[in-house]
């Protein structure tokens, strides 16, 4: 009985038992199914599933196809977007035995040796279900390794996602190098905490907000029989939006043809070439030499010497602009001019009035002002024809006395934009240096002292840059009108439904202000065309079949604190067709050779060296937009076209020769 009695206790223990055991799992059951089926659910989708991102393509730039009425109107990107991928291994899935013949197999295919094939090696061997081995590879390439890998896998009964691959896009140049400075490019690496492309300079730096995409996601399935290249795509990719340069890629090739050749010929430093519309500011070409290629960043970033010729040396290096300042000081006289008759006060000057030019001294300065060579008596025109320093100094000197030192600074700064940025769309733009009275420099002395006027009106004691001086020609150019130096027309953003939205319009922002009056625009442009032609400073500078006015300017460089005697910024400023300006052109030549050619001259001076490109690029420019010769006489001596009788500006000069003969060589 007692027996019976234990055995019945013993199975409602067992019995209790097992169905505390039974509840316990079905309470875990129910737990995990449950109460915390999501997030198990989600642990165990993650060992199968892997989420990658989907990339997007980054905005592109566009050449502007519609500098003259008429032209075809198509689309030429300056870089675009190409599909590349980066390999992927996943270590879990590869057995010990196979890592070393498939390290192989892989550098064999990426030609890497020595520490690059270590580092394929090291990352097989790294606890992870995700090891990138290799960026930017060709869709051949991937298509090689894939074919490989598929064979060799199903042989040696490997999961075939051990080895997979990524997509991304990444920046491809159709034109080489062109424009190479402006657009500049982004790095192959990515930042590590946000995954945004990093953008290293020019254009991409400046836009880089808008030509930035949103990237996708794509949800891959780890399964042999599921192919990592394939999934689902679980968030849509956006694209970047474009932007539409004012730039055209045929003059741009022309500028950076023309400007390679005048360096190289040179034997300078380096050279640009910025052609801009006079009336709206959209520059149609900014060229450098030495070039930059986009593509090839790396080389020029591991190389001090290259390096240099990364950046924009229009928009970041200043200089002093020498005598390409003194068709401004004249209009800037003109100007006082026409105060003075507002205010019922005589005039400072006529522009035919005779000046005493020979070597002089002015208040402040210790040294007499005086002119390469003595011209004793010039006017207006004869002054910037010889390109004058007394005459520019004694015209500002009777500035100074009537209108006073802040009248000129500010005319200087509100009229032409000196020591003030021009806002152009490329970062590090230098603001150049316009001096202001009382205000000191790092060294204690003061920015304006007594003779800085002077030093102003022939091109010293303030420093410009290349967008500054084609800005303030423009001005000359368009009929006295302010203009903004811009790079962009418009920027769009390309939409699922393939249209666009327009999120910046360049017309839209579009505002004029009249800063010189349209007499004095006339008195100095009639003054700047005898610079081109015989007797004038640079008659190399004369676009054959077609009427121009410009200046060239040799500025001596500082070095080591000192002025030096040997190293130059060479220059040339000017505009064509004189009547209807379709361009301004600024060519600037850094450190030319210096030497003297007997019959030639100094050929680092900026009519020798910079005047020539001006020609060729100016010429090049108006045949490619179909402009018709307005001086269809106006050739060199030898071209049977050319007839002094009928080219234009040529009587006026010839009564300029009449005038300076009898005022310097007659004695009266």
């Amino acid at each position: 009985m007692r027996q019976a009695v234990g055995n019945k206790r013993r199975l409602v223990l067992l019995f209790i038992f097992l169905f505390s055991l039974f509840s316990l799992v079905i309470f875990q059951f129910f737990r995990i199914q449950i109460l915390e089926g999501e997030k198990w659910a989600k642990k165990a989708d993650a060992q199968h599933r892997l989420v990658v991102v989907e990339p997007c393509k980054r905005g592109q730039f566009y050449s502007n196809t519609a500098i003259k009425e008429g032209h075809l109107i198509s689309k030429h990107p300056f870089v675009i977007d190409v599909l590349h991928f980066h390999l992927y291994v996943d270590p879990q899935l590869i057995p010990e035995r196979l890592r070393g013949p498939i390290t192989d197999r892989l550098a064999a295919f990426l030609e890497a040796e020595g520490v690059q094939k270590i580092r394929i090696r090291e990352q097989l061997e790294k606890k992870s279900r995700s090891r990138r081995v290799a960026l930017w590879l060709t869709k051949s390439l991937r298509d090689e390794i894939y074919s490989w890998w598929s064979a060799f896998a199903r042989k040696e009964r490997v999961e075939r996602n051990a080895v997979f691959f990524v997509q991304d896009y990444r920046r491809s140049y159709p034109f080489g190098s062109l424009l190479g400075q402006v657009l500049h490019t982004i790095r192959d690496e990515r930042d590590p905490k946000t995954g945004r492309q990093i953008a290293a300079g020019g254009l991409e730096l400046i836009f880089d907000s808008v030509l930035q995409g949103k990237e996708g996601q794509r949800e891959l399935l780890r399964s042999p029989r599921h192919p990592l290249d394939a999934g689902k795509v679980v968030n849509e990719p956006e694209n970047g939006a474009d932007v539409l340069l004012t730039i055209n890629h045929t003059l741009q090739a022309i500028c950076e043809e023309e400007i390679a050749k005048a360096v190289t010929k040179a034997k300078a430093k380096a050279g640009w070439a910025l052609l801009m519309e006079p009336k709206t500011g959209e520059i149609f070409a900014l060229a450098q030499y030495p070039a930059f290629h986009p593509g090839k960043y790396r080389d020029y970033y591991n190389d001090p010497h290259l390096l240099e010729h990364t950046k924009v040396k229009a928009v970041t290096d200043v200089f002093e602009p020498g005598s390409t300042m003194k068709p401004l000081t004249l209009a800037l006289c003109l100007t006082a001019n026409k105060e003075l008759e507002r205010m019922g006060e005589p005039p400072l000057f006529s522009p035919f009035e005779k000046v005493d030019t020979h070597p002089c001294r002015l208040p402040g300065r210790s040294a007499p002002m005086k002119d390469l060579r003595v011209h004793p008596y010039l006017n207006m025109f004869l002054a910037l024809q010889k390109s004058s320093n007394v005459y520019m100094a004694k015209m500002i000197l009777r500035v100074k006395e009537r209108m006073g030192e802040e009248w000129y600074r500010r005319s200087l700064e509100e009229i032409f934009g000196f020591g003030k940025r021009t806002g152009v769309e490329l970062p590090s733009e230098s603001p150049g240096l316009l001096p202001t009275p009382g205000k000191k420099n790092p060294n204690g002395t003061l920015e304006w002292s007594a003779p800085t006027p002077y030093s102003l009106a022939i091109g010293h004691n303030l420093l410009t840059n290349s967008i500054q001086m084609a800005r303030a020609f423009a001005i000359l150019a368009n009929g006295g009108w302010d203009v903004k130096p811009t790079l962009v027309k418009r920027i769009v953003k390309p939409l699922p439904d393939g249209s666009e939205s327009v999120l910046f319009d360049q017309r839209a922002s579009a505002s004029r202000r009249r800063v010189l009056d349209p007499d004095v625009i006339r008195q100095v442009v009639c003054a700047l065309k005898a610079v081109t032609k015989p007797g004038g400073t640079s008659p190399k500078g004369d676009i054959f079949g077609y009427t121009e006015a410009g200046k060239s300017a040799t500025s001596e460089k500082i070095v080591a604190g000192r002025y030096s005697k040997r190293d130059h910024f060479s220059s040339f400023v000017g505009f064509a067709p004189v009547t209807h300006p379709l361009f301004v052109l600024f060519v600037g030549i850094d450190e030319p050779e210096f030497a003297y050619i007997p019959g030639m001259g100094k050929v680092h001076h900026g009519g020798q060296c910079a005047a020539p490109v001006f020609r060729a690029i100016g010429s090049r420019v108006l045949h490619y937009l179909g402009v018709e010769p307005d001086d269809p006489y106006g050739y060199g001596t030898n071209d049977p076209r050319y007839d002094p009788a009928r080219a234009d500006w040529m009587k006026e000069v010839k009564a300029l020769q009449e005038l300076y003969r009898k005022w310097n060589e007659s004695g009266s």
